[in-house]
């Protein structure tokens, strides 16, 4: 493209400058390639879990959020695990990386305040109900939000470090990359 071009259209994932956008920056893949193995389990995880919500909802989805008091369960169930699945499937791909992280960031913070705080002050409080634990404090907490916090902590590290080589975000970067690169 002649430079005159380039400034009025500049190339997918960059400014009128030459240099990266906002959204760009977001979706560069700059994980190591073994964040890879992180972003498939986290994928897995939550597209499984999103599709449960669908398949067992007295047990996983609105059922369960109502027992743990989630407001409007029968309108939360259905879409938290829209997002779970959604999000964990982009995941699976690779495919806005950090983007598709950060709901599940939020939901996990939700899933450790309604269902494990509780067990962690031996009783409910707020909204939320402490109905499924036998014992309560600190270890009785740590045992039973041991998956919550790793899936917390895994989500977080996927919106630090966003896609790594195998991602669909690192085909894209490239191909925005060769398309940047060549002359009209």
């Amino acid at each position: 493209r002649s430079g005159l071009m380039s400034a009025a259209y500049p190339r997918a994932g960059s400014s009128a400058s030459g240099g990266p956008t906002a959204l760009g920056r977001l979706l560069a893949p700059t994980a190591p390639a073994a964040a890879a193995l992180v972003r498939g389990v986290v994928g897995l995880v939550f597209a499984s879990e999103g599709i449960q919500k669908f398949l067992y909802a007295e047990a996983q989805g609105s059922g369960r959020f109502a027992r743990i008091g989630i407001p409007a369960p029968e309108v939360m169930g259905p879409f938290i695990g829209a997002v779970e699945l959604v999000c964990g499937l982009l995941l699976l791909a690779g495919l806005g990386t950090r983007i598709a992280a950060a709901p599940l960031v939020a939901d996990m913070l939700v899933a450790l305040a309604s269902t494990k705080v509780p067990i962690l002050l031996g009783g409910g409080y707020w909204r939320f109900a402490h109905t499924f634990a036998p014992k309560a404090g600190v270890w009785a907490f740590l045992h039973e939000s041991r998956t919550d916090l790793a899936m917390l902590a895994c989500s977080a590290f996927l919106v630090l470090v966003g896609g790594d080589r195998w991602s669909l975000d690192a085909v894209l970067a490239g191909r925005s990359r060769r398309a940047g690169g060549r002359s009209s």
